[in-house]
């Protein structure tokens, strides 16, 4: 259940600048990975082999691709907030992602959101929204974005 809820385009924009909440902490699984590597083609070591990764990696071990962490987004920001009154919403883009620190294979990661910015266009809204993702027990976080939502009245 969201932390969140909203209603229609003057709900969402009495939430800019507002905390948002977080979603429930997740593990980030070897399967994962490797699925996520058979996906994109990105087969680097530091992220498949556990072995060589925990041998030879700065990380101690195989290390979540930066890109899986972003893909989780999808799946957390529902956690957070609930908008209604938009017959769809779409994912838009995003304005800036960074990757500060490695999500260790076998970690929890959540998600905390923040309305930056919600702009109002003929059938709908655009909405930025500023998203970090932390590592259970790390203070520097793993990913932090801008991400781009429309919803469509």
């Amino acid at each position: 259940m969201a932390q969140t809820t909203v209603e229609g385009v003057e709900g969402v924009q009495g939430l800019v600048g507002q905390h948002l909440g977080y979603s429930g902490w997740v593990e980030v699984t070897q399967e994962q990975v490797d699925q996520f590597a058979e996906a994109t083609g990105d087969h680097q070591w530091i992220h498949v082999d556990v072995e060589r990764a925990t041998r030879e990696s700065p990380f101690g071990g195989p290390v979540a691709h930066g890109y899986l962490t972003l893909s989780l987004i999808p799946s957390l920001l529902p956690e957070i907030v609930e908008i209604n009154g938009f017959r769809m919403g779409v994912n838009y883009g995003t304005e800036k992602v960074r990757f500060p620190s490695p999500v260790p294979v076998g970690s929890r990661v959540r998600a905390g959101a923040a309305l930056a910015s919600a702009t109002p266009f003929d059938g709908g809204i655009a909405m930025n929204m500023d998203v970090t993702v932390e590592v259970e027990g790390q203070t520097k976080p793993a990913m932090v974005a801008t991400v781009v939502y429309r919803r469509y009245l």
